[in-house]
């Protein structure tokens, strides 16, 4: 079910392809819709992406995030345009189309990639006017559509252990940091190979982009390997990338879990309330995935979170 209304899906197509056809007379056409959520339509035409982002975007905000994406192309994916347009009371924005993760080759998956380039984007200096990262809020807005979603035996585990998380971690008060440059929403759809022949690993989507807390960052791998669901080895070559690579998010050497353990719950939540209101809107039970998240926030509930320890410099 498209999620967005049709005047904004048609007009955003013809836009994609306008641009594409700008960018190259030889344009070999071609559309699809990559995305049409509440949060964010995303429509492709050939080598040209254009994106409508959600509605009350702050347009300074964003634009402070399309020009750091600009300014820093070996990291952020760059926009075609530094500047959103407006389509229909949203925000529009225009990307180069870049090859992403195949999730049909999970081995194949580049966690080295991935935590190099969080490593680099972390160390980056980050521009005094830009926002707080969007993580925590989020987390908080996935635990208000579960409240809303209706009565399931599950939503009861899941906010026992979302009441366990410190208040920054439910956007409930200011992070306990906010000098580093984060993503704010890692996870392995946010890479595209850059459109060029063999081009590097890139992230993408700049819509929660912030200073804050940069273990967030690492949360969701960390999240799946604590519940089971990244292998060990995975997460081992991941977490060893993004130390070699100097990352300030975690220590150099030692235990990283006294830094990881708030923000990786909090996504343990975010993802379980997301399955529980999912299931409750489609009048089914969970599969065996979400229900080990929500078993994740049973064992959460019980063991209070480690403090976290100060690394980032």
């Amino acid at each position: 079910m498209n999620s967005a209304p049709g005047p904004l899906l048609t007009d955003l197509t013809a836009k994609a392809r306008a641009t594409a056809h700008a960018r190259s007379s030889a344009c070999p056409c071609g559309a699809a819709t990559l995305a049409d959520r509440p949060d964010g339509l995303v429509v492709r035409h050939a080598d040209t992406v254009a994106k409508a982002h959600p509605p009350g975007t702050d347009p300074a905000e964003l634009a402070g995030r399309l020009t750091l994406a600009t300014h820093h192309p070996g990291i952020l994916l760059p926009p075609l345009t530094p500047a959103p347009a407006a389509l229909h009371g949203r925000l529009v924005t225009f990307w180069p189309y870049g090859t992403p993760v195949d999730p049909e080759d999970p081995d194949a998956a580049p966690w080295e990639a991935a935590a190099s380039l969080l490593a680099r984007l972390h160390r980056t200096p980050a521009p005094q006017d830009l926002p707080t990262m969007r993580g925590p809020a989020k987390a908080a807005q996935a635990v208000a559509r579960l409240r809303e979603a209706g009565p399931h035996p599950a939503a009861a585990s899941v906010l026992r252990a979302w009441a366990t998380l410190p208040p920054w971690a439910r956007a409930e008060a200011p992070m306990p940091r906010t000098g580093t440059l984060c993503h704010g929403d890692l996870h392995l759809g946010q890479l595209v190979r850059h459109p060029t022949p063999a081009g590097p690993w890139l992230l993408i989507d700049v819509d929660d982009l912030g200073v804050g807390v940069p273990a967030w960052d690492l949360a969701r791998p960390a999240a799946w390997y604590a519940c089971g669901l990244l292998p060990p080895n995975a997460w081992a070559r991941f977490l060893a990338a993004y130390r070699e690579a100097g990352g300030p998010a975690v220590p150099a050497e030692g235990d990283p879990w006294p830094a990881l353990d708030v923000p990786a719950r909090a996504l343990t939540a975010q993802t379980a309330a997301r399955a529980v209101a999912k299931a409750v809107a489609a009048g089914r039970p969970l599969d065996e995935v979400e229900q080990s998240v929500v078993d994740a926030c049973d064992r959460m509930a019980t063991v209070p979170p480690q403090l976290a320890q100060e690394h980032a410099k």
